[in-house]
């Protein structure tokens, strides 16, 4: 008898050990895979429209730290800041003079280093927007290199000599009938510019300028930052021929990308990056603007098999023309579910719908209306916290801000809608259908300042404003929603905290569900036996829902109604959203 209770307690003990084992090869695996990255909800600040500290109509360091508090409960984890570097302001700060100083505007280098402090004191993490596919043609490598063409710094730039006729046509971004080449009297040449006359492309190429960026990389992470936004990534290699275009091209972004990006040594001066720089700082976070033209061509960014970078994120999802109901929800669906496929096994993704090259993300996916406005933004909220990738909200989104849709020309502060206009003006052609397009599409809607409260500027300034305010800011305002728990702001905060309380809407797998309906983007996310449905309504009618299984059984995590039906009769109401566990 004895001996049997030993040898059961000696068959318990080892179960247990077996379990223990099991359980702990399970948390390896786990562990090995996770990353604060994926786990985290991103917020963008761009900072000349945040919070203006001292009066003089421009967003600052000192304005941002006022507000972190207020970030911190948002439950976000990092900050995407938009550049803060010194720079002409051509573009907004994406033409930069000097890399590590900090543009007068917004404060000085103990500003910033305050500002890093009291986030990480917060545990929120920083992540800085590195712009090095060019630079201003006020920085001191183009003044260099444009003096004579013996300068050590001429190849940081690509030249052309005009004694080899004209270059190659290539256009521009902002200037889209004028050549991408602009020549320069000082040698009697051409410098390349993707981008604004004064935003000279830098020469990958050149190894001493790799050095030059790999120094200011590490840095800005010697101060202690957690990463890098890398903008316009795709196009750091050219083919330095410039052979002529194919004449079918079409001049859309990711035609682009195709021909005027992804040059031949792309992936290797990214690799380069990461043996000289990434990775010596293994915790920092990068992430690729663009990425390619293709889901497979964004995978090659962030393989972690071949070293690169660690999150991707792609156009295709806000490349869709002026409205989600134009371009059609099944193919929108289609988009993120063949890119999903790619990524299902390796690699992250990026979600997001609204940036500062955007619209506003209600305005243009969503109703803006009185009537839609909020539950509209709450519903697309949802779908940006709860689709497999990791989370970009834009500021101001959190409180559902809208599309400012300026009168003039003269309101636009925008290097590329000035351009455009101005160009078009010269041509002869329709002002008026110009503005009212850009009414719904410049990018400019997004940058209006934010709106904290209903006093004058809507709290953004005690000055003038660089840019007008949105005048709804009586009514859309942080102040007046943290009063009311059914606010746009109060549903922000849910969502995060519902999507950290259930890993599976982190890491789960994704299945797209009732793929050709119409009206309604439904998915189910897998982990570990626990499953999620997740049905939105994108239209402004009741729609129905068929998931393919009953939903009687499951309870709602979170819904943008106060009482939701959806369960009992898969109907949703105008853009309703129902985040459902099933049992």
């Amino acid at each position: 008898m004895i001996k049997k209770q030993l040898l059961l307690i000696a068959l318990f003990f080892a179960s247990l050990a077996s379990m223990t084992a099991q359980e702990n090869k399970t948390t390896i695996v786990k562990s090995s895979d996770a990353k604060w990255w994926k786990e985290a909800v991103i917020y963008q600040i761009y900072p000349r429209s945040f919070k203006d500290s001292d009066g003089d109509g421009i967003g600052d360091i000192k304005g941002i730290i006022s507000k972190l508090d207020y970030l911190k409960s948002l439950g976000i984890d990092a900050v995407w800041l938009s550049p803060i570097y010194d720079s002409p302001n051509d573009d907004n700060g994406y033409d930069i003079s000097n890399y590590r100083e900090i543009l007068k505007d917004f404060g000085t280098m103990a500003d910033f280093d305050l500002l890093l402090k009291e986030m990480h004191k917060r545990n929120i993490k920083l992540i800085m927007d590195m712009v090095v596919n060019h630079s201003s043609d006020e920085h001191e490598w183009f003044k260099q290199s444009k003096s004579s063409r013996d300068n050590k710094y001429r190849d940081y730039y690509y030249w052309w000599p005009a004694e080899k006729g004209t270059p190659p046509y290539r256009w521009s971004f902002f200037d889209v009938k004028s050549n991408a080449w602009k020549y320069d009297a000082t040698t009697n040449a051409y410098y390349l510019h993707y981008f604004s006359q004064k935003q000279p492309d830098l020469n990958w190429n050149n190894p001493a300028l790799r050095k030059e960026i790999y120094d200011i990389m590490a840095f800005w992470l010697n101060k202690g930052i957690d990463g890098f936004r890398m903008d316009a990534f795709q196009f750091i290699s050219k083919d330095d021929t410039f052979p002529e275009l194919p004449k079918e091209i079409v001049k859309n972004t990711l035609e682009i990308i195709k021909f005027y990006g992804n040059g031949p040594r792309l992936h290797e001066h990214i690799q380069e990056m990461n043996r000289e720089v990434l990775s010596k700082y293994p915790d920092a976070m990068t992430v690729s603007e663009g990425a390619g033209d293709s889901p497979e061509a964004a995978m090659k960014f962030v393989d972690p098999a071949r070293k690169e970078l660690n999150l991707a994120y792609h156009f295709e999802s806000v490349d869709i023309g002026n409205h989600v109901r134009e371009f059609g929800l099944v193919k929108y669906k289609d988009i993120f579910s063949r890119y999903d496929e790619v990524f299902k096994d390796k690699g992250w993704l990026s979600i997001f719908l609204a940036n500062h090259d955007q619209p506003r993300m209600v305005s243009k996916f969503g109703n803006d209306t009185p009537q839609f406005r909020a539950i509209s933004s709450k519903m697309l909220s949802t779908f940006v916290m709860t689709m497999r990738g990791t989370p970009y909200n834009f500021n101001g989104d959190e409180i559902g801000m809208v599309n400012i849709r300026f009168d003039k020309i003269e309101d636009y502060n925008d290097v590329d809608t000035r351009n455009k206009y101005e160009e078009l003006k010269n041509a002869g052609g329709d002002l008026h259908a110009f503005l009212e397009n850009k009414k719904q599409t410049s990018r400019e809607n997004g940058r209006t300042p934010f709106q904290w409260n209903a006093r004058a500027n809507g709290g953004f300034t005690t000055g003038k404003p660089w840019l007008k305010v949105n005048p709804n800011y009586t009514f859309i305002n942080a102040e007046a929603q943290e009063k009311d728990p059914n606010s746009v702001l109060n549903y922000y905060r849910k969502l995060v905290k519902v999507r950290k309380a259930n890993p599976v809407l982190q890491y789960g797998k994704y299945t797209l569900l009732d793929r050709e309906n119409p009206n309604v983007f439904s998915y189910l996310r897998e982990l570990d036996g626990k499953k999620i449905v997740i049905v939105l309504n994108f239209t402004e009618k009741e729609s129905s829902y068929n998931l393919g299984f009953s939903t009687e059984k499951s309870r709602i995590l979170l819904a943008n109604y106060p009482k939701s039906k959806s369960i009992k009769n898969n109907t949703l109401r105008p853009y309703e959203a129902v985040i459902l566990e099933l049992k």
